[in-house]
């Protein structure tokens, strides 16, 4: 029978083995660049973002405008109860284009990190569930209404001034919507989404 030291002895050196092996795992792992783009002048541009928590499903929403020199137009972010990640990103999208329509803007590039909603809404595809579809029916019946409109996807390196209203909107008792000037908490963001600043994401 091994001693309590020899089997101690016999585990180190496997321990060492596992970590090299996900060390070399990691290596060689493709790193794709990622950066928030401005939209076209003329152009505004919606990313938006949604977030559920916990067992209790938590959600909130938020999204933010800005134009083609990457400057501040409007921010928004709520708690909508309970909801799933599916719902909560619906319904930030939703959000975004009713400001869409309230503000008056036609040529808008629609961009967030959900790649399957996605692609539901740009190629107008059905889903099962009756919630989700009511929300992505009124986001299709709202989009006809522009004159121009761009969906597209973004990873969620380049989706960081949504995320963060979103996850402002956790803490908030009733909507809020910021014009001309961000919330503090969003200007190292904004700051690094103007520059260009590119984020490397492993695959």
């Amino acid at each position: 029978m091994l001693s309590i030291t020899n089997i101690l002895r016999c585990q180190r050196p496997i321990t060492k083995q596992i970590s090299v092996r996900i060390l070399i795992r990691n290596w060689h792992k493709e790193a794709i660049p990622v950066a928030w783009e401005k939209p076209e002048k003329g152009w505004t541009k919606l990313n938006f973002d949604g977030s559920s928590k916990g067992k209790a499903n938590k959600a909130s929403i938020g999204g933010v405008f800005r134009n083609h020199k990457a400057e501040f137009i409007l921010g928004y972010a709520e708690s909508i109860g309970r909801a799933n990640s599916t719902v909560a990103e619906l319904a930030a999208l939703r959000r975004g284009l009713e400001l869409v329509l309230e503000n008056g803007w036609n040529d808008v590039w629609l961009e967030g990190d959900a790649k399957t909603l996605i692609d539901i809404i740009a190629k107008r595809r059905q889903v099962k569930s009756s919630e989700v579809q009511r929300h992505i029916s009124d986001i299709n019946l709202i989009i006809l209404e522009l004159n121009n409109c761009l969906v597209t996807h973004v990873y969620r390196e380049g989706n960081r001034a949504a995320d963060k209203f979103a996850q402002i909107g956790h803490h908030m008792k009733k909507p809020g919507i910021w014009r001309n000037v961000p919330p503090d908490e969003l200007l190292a963001i904004m700051k690094e989404d103007a520059e260009g600043k590119t984020v490397l994401r492993l695959r």
